[in-house]
């Protein structure tokens, strides 16, 4: 629901339509979305149902790049303190929902720690030598500490501590689904979280990430926003049962360039294919009635393996897509979905 309303505000925005009042109702309605969105995504975090993307990454490159953005985000008044070991091995995790739960746990320092202190992140290779240790199996992990030297947790509030919608700061001022989204994306990942607190100390969290197997693979680097679109990318053919949704993923892909054929099923996919002797691109949806987007994917490729696909979708359940397969999720907008397309290995891009 929320793919159409963000994706059609923020198309508003960036055109500037309407008076100084309406353009400010807009955006005011765009930042309502965003923070639906975010809620969204912390609720399906907490239900570890939220669509990821596990890859091997560079914990260490990920703690220390956050340092900066840690530090304005806490202010002045704490001091922040990073330390991560050289050679760290690599964890198998979502780089960007890492990045998101190490900045809602270091939110909560700073809110322990009112009058300031010290927040310390560390990194570290751990061992769980028998499933009878933890509720976490037996294995290797690469662990991030987040502690701080606030007001601690008393055991009542331990206890509800990753309870959803459970904060103990005033109204307004917390969703309480931090804690709990970290809980959730560690379990969905493989792994958990150990919380350690003692009244007037502080509080340590640790979010343990199974180790990978494999060498880190590289973050893609961003998009720059800015550049140009070519005038003409090719044709790129567009599958989503929703009818809004598919409406407004066709004007992105029309403001990036492309030329747009919809269909709204797998099954007209195939069928307009059969058309369409030129094609540069292939998007569409996951869960659909009938053939899902990776069985069409898997159809499409059959006749032509080299043609790109993006799998966009709002689920985790998405069984079936390897874990280097492009896929952007919803809801979305139009510079998030530009970069899910650079990061596809194929030539479309030329002119």
């Amino acid at each position: 629901m929320l793919t159409p309303i963000i994706g059609s505000l923020d198309m508003l925005v960036r055109r500037q339509i309407g008076n100084d009042r309406e353009r400010k109702l807009i955006g005011g309605a765009l930042q309502s979305a965003e923070r639906a969105r975010i809620l969204v995504q912390r609720l399906l975090a907490f239900a570890r149902r939220q669509p990821l993307q596990p890859t091997a990454i560079d914990v260490k490159t990920l703690v220390t790049g956050m340092g900066e953005l840690v530090s304005s985000t806490t202010g002045p008044q704490i001091l922040v303190a990073i330390d991560t070991p050289e050679h760290l091995p690599a964890a198998r995790a979502d780089y960007n929902q890492v990045e998101m739960a190490l900045l809602n746990l270091s939110v909560n320092a700073r809110d322990a720690m009112p009058t300031g202190g010290t927040l310390r992140i560390t990194a570290s290779s751990r061992e769980i030598l028998a499933d009878a240790e933890s509720d976490l199996k037996r294995g290797r992990y690469v662990t991030i500490s987040v502690a701080d030297t606030g007001e601690g947790m008393s055991e009542e509030t331990m206890a509800r501590a990753i309870e959803p919608f459970f904060s103990t700061k005033g109204l307004g001022q917390g969703t309480g689904l931090g804690l709990s989204m970290v809980h959730g994306l560690a379990q969905q990942l493989g792994g958990g979280i150990r919380i350690f607190s003692r009244q007037g100390v502080g509080t340590n969290v640790e979010l343990w990430l199974p180790e990978a197997d494999v060498a880190p693979v590289p973050f893609p680097k961003s998009v720059d926003a800015t550049a140009a679109s070519p005038t003409h990318r090719g044709t790129v053919l567009l599958v989503d049962d929703e009818d809004v949704v598919r409406s407004s993923a066709a004007h992105m892909l029309d403001e990036l360039g492309f030329e747009v054929v919809e269909a709204s099923s797998g099954e007209a996919a195939l069928a307009a294919l059969d058309r369409m002797p030129v094609l540069k691109l292939l998007v569409t949806d996951h869960l659909m009635p009938g053939m899902d987007g990776v069985e069409l994917a898997r159809r499409v490729k059959l006749t032509r393996p080299e043609l790109p696909c993006l799998i966009i979708s709002g689920y985790a359940d998405v069984g079936g897509i390897a874990p280097d397969v492009p896929r952007l999720t919803k809801p979305f907008k139009v510079e998030e979905l530009r970069e899910a397309l650079a990061t596809l290995r194929s030539g479309f891009q030329k002119p």
